[in-house]
């Protein structure tokens, strides 16, 4: 049977029934005194493995500083990931906003245990979910409503303003950065709270008390410790299975969406074709343009105050009516791979991008956070424009 001693605030020591002995390090990721803890416990333990949060994706990142500056924007819009990445750049500028502030670099901790287990020769595991699949995840399991909450929450996050006060501080040294964030958007999205929080605590829980060694020490987010604890109960009374293939499978798209996608583009259709039936040429025509006109006009004013560029604008316009008859690609998608064919980003836009993400003017001077501006805006305009028309056309349809 498991059993757990606590040895104060930040450290437990969890023995297997086979004997194995983990030692869970629950850091802060603001915190020096984490630092300073983290290496003192691996040179007092000498353990036989060294398990971290983080997974190898944000680990080379960090390492290699390979990131932003790798990132081709058109494939990104062409693989339909603009809103993942938004994602991740409101992720970045949380971690910077909160390290600028409290003047310790988020994950030092983390970072300082890989180099010194590298020194000795111990073996590390990467015990972390990849972060990109904890968004894809929620992005694929949450509705349409639930997304567009998701961006705002996100967006509002980006632009909060508000200082941290030192009682906060205290309360984020005894989280971690990653884990409060993805509780900011549980508390608004209960619905793919499983997702952002529960999962992430299951997967860890699973790769620490699977890895190999008989002597482990595990260094994680203090915030993970509990949901941690009471995982690895569960895993060595063997109530459940140490298996994390469901929360790492990314599902498909709902094809609901994919059919209500074509009942809309189908009902469009039907009612200017009625028009053309019922009223006559002339009149069906007029309904067309009608159709026309409001896809066009509002993706043209989503662009224009976007700030986009002149060509991206017209061309956006003209693709607006033809892309909502077909749901496999978006106006947003076509007017963001315009603006980023026609205003390159540049080595500054790359290398300044959690700074610029925090300022509303950085969203209309980053060339990369402005093409994705501009596809998220004309994505939504042109949405609107499509559900406006359906009333606009049966008021123009007669009847009689």
């Amino acid at each position: 049977m498991l059993s757990i001693e606590k040895i104060n605030d930040t450290k437990q020591i969890i023995t297997c029934s086979n004997g194995r002995r983990i030692t869970l390090l629950g850091t802060a990721h603001v915190s020096q005194d984490s630092v300073n803890e983290v290496a003192a416990t691996i040179e007092e333990l000498q353990p036989d493995r060294v398990c971290v949060e983080l997974d190898v994706g944000r680990y080379t990142s960090k390492t290699q500083n390979k990131g932003w500056e790798e990132l081709n924007l058109k494939s990104v819009l062409k693989e339909n990931k603009g809103f993942l990445m938004l994602a991740n750049m409101a992720l970045s500028s949380y971690q910077k906003r909160l390290g600028d502030q409290m003047g310790v670099k988020p994950g030092d901790e983390i970072l300082g245990a890989i180099s010194l287990a590298n020194e000795k020769n111990i073996p590390v595991s990467f015990c972390d979910r990849e972060i990109q699949i904890t968004f894809k995840r929620a992005w694929r399991l949450s509705n349409f409503w639930n997304k567009m909450k998701l961006i705002s929450v996100l967006i509002s996050s980006i632009f909060s303003n508000e200082k941290i006060s030192n009682e906060d501080i205290e309360k984020i040294k005894e989280t971690d950065i990653l884990q409060s964030m993805l509780e900011e958007m549980a508390q608004e999205l209960p619905t793919i709270k499983k997702v952002l929080i529960d999962e992430r605590d299951q997967y860890l829980a699973t790769s620490i008390y699977q890895a190999e060694g008989q002597n482990i020490v595990a260094v994680v987010g203090a915030g993970h410790v509990p949901g941690l604890v009471a995982y690895m109960q569960q895993l060595d009374a063997k109530q459940t299975e140490p298996d994390t293939e469901e929360i790492t499978y990314i599902p498909k798209a709902s094809s609901a969406g994919k059919i209500f996608s074509w009942v809309i583009i189908i009902a469009l259709l039907g009612i200017i074709a009625l028009g053309f039936v019922r009223s006559g040429w002339e009149d069906g025509l007029m309904m067309f343009l009608y159709w026309f006109a409001l896809n066009a006009s509002l993706t043209g004013i989503a662009a224009l105050i976007s700030l986009a560029h002149p060509v991206t604008i017209i061309v956006s316009m003209l693709a607006a009516p033809v892309t909502a008859l077909n749901p496999t690609i978006g106006v947003g998608m076509v007017a963001g791979i315009i603006e980023a064919s026609v205003r390159k980003p540049r080595v500054k836009d790359f290398e300044h991008l959690t700074d610029d993400i925090q300022k509303f003017k950085g969203w209309f001077k980053n060339r990369i956070i402005h093409t994705l501006m501009i596809f998220m805006t004309t994505s939504i305009f042109a949405s609107i424009g499509t559900f406006i028309a359906f009333p606009v056309l049966i008021s123009k349809l007669n009847l009689s």
